[in-house]
């Protein structure tokens, strides 16, 4: 083989190498795998940090608001001694108060509050024809009764404010209601003030400052906290107590 045939062989395979070379797929950049694995890490983080903050709100709401009734027993609630009282039990998640000669009712024997509270119930009337739910309660070391439906089925207010009862003072509202039928009730007792709203309507909203705060006789034994009807039958249920900011 002369120098020119090998000349050209060699400038052959010089150019062959070159196209394989250009035709060779390129190495994925270096920094794809960082990035993946940054990408990678910061959602890992992300997923970490979300949950943390759910205990701390379900333990927020535990915290303020507690629950004195769970729907299946009696619990801390005793049934009041007022003699001629009917059944009280437990039914569907309710406690039921039956009529009585003359009252029925529950006493709170747990742990109190007395001031910047929050107590909200379910009440209903089932039969009768005065009030389904005499609410006391304390106002520091005073009690009063929210009632609801009295004196003939229709009156509600606050007894007593300076020793006029819910007929009888400014609190007084006529309301008409029906068997059968869950209300909602939420009252507000603070320093000044005490509120009470039935279905998110606005039913009590008196100042107390330098008032008479008290009760009806009748009502005595439901002292501090409790529910009772007269002549009549009613339920309560979804008892929840929520203590307000000083």
């Amino acid at each position: 083989m002369n120098a020119k045939h090998k000349c050209t062989i060699l400038l052959l395979l010089v150019v062959t190498l070159g196209a394989c070379r250009r035709e060779a797929p390129s190495a994925a950049p270096p920094n794809e795998p960082n990035v993946s694995q940054e990408l990678t890490q910061t959602e890992t983080s992300v997923s970490q940090e979300l949950p943390k903050t759910e205990p701390n709100v379900t333990k927020e709401i535990t915290q303020t608001e507690i629950s004195l009734f769970d729907g299946k027993l009696l619990g801390q609630w005793a049934v009041t001694d007022f003699g001629g009282q009917g059944d009280v039990y437990v039914k569907d998640g309710a406690i039921y108060l039956e009529m009585g000669n003359d009252m029925t009712g529950v006493n709170w024997t747990g742990p109190l509050v007395r001031m910047n509270y929050e107590l909200t119930l379910e009440t209903m009337r089932v039969d009768g024809s005065d009030f389904f739910c005499g609410l006391t309660f304390p106002v520091a070391d005073n009690p009063c009764s929210l009632i609801l439906g009295g004196w003939g089925g229709g009156v509600c207010g606050l007894s007593n404010i300076d020793y006029y009862d819910a007929a009888n003072n400014e609190t007084t509202k006529f309301i008409s209601f029906e068997d059968d039928k869950w209300y909602r009730v939420r009252l507000r007792v603070t320093p000044d003030r005490i509120q009470a709203w039935l279905d998110d309507e606005e039913l009590v909203n008196i100042e107390t400052t330098g008032r008479k705060i008290d009760i009806r006789a009748e009502v005595d034994l439901s002292q501090p906290l409790g529910v009772a009807t007269w002549c009549t039958s009613g339920a309560i249920r979804n008892i929840h107590l929520r203590k307000l900011k000083d």
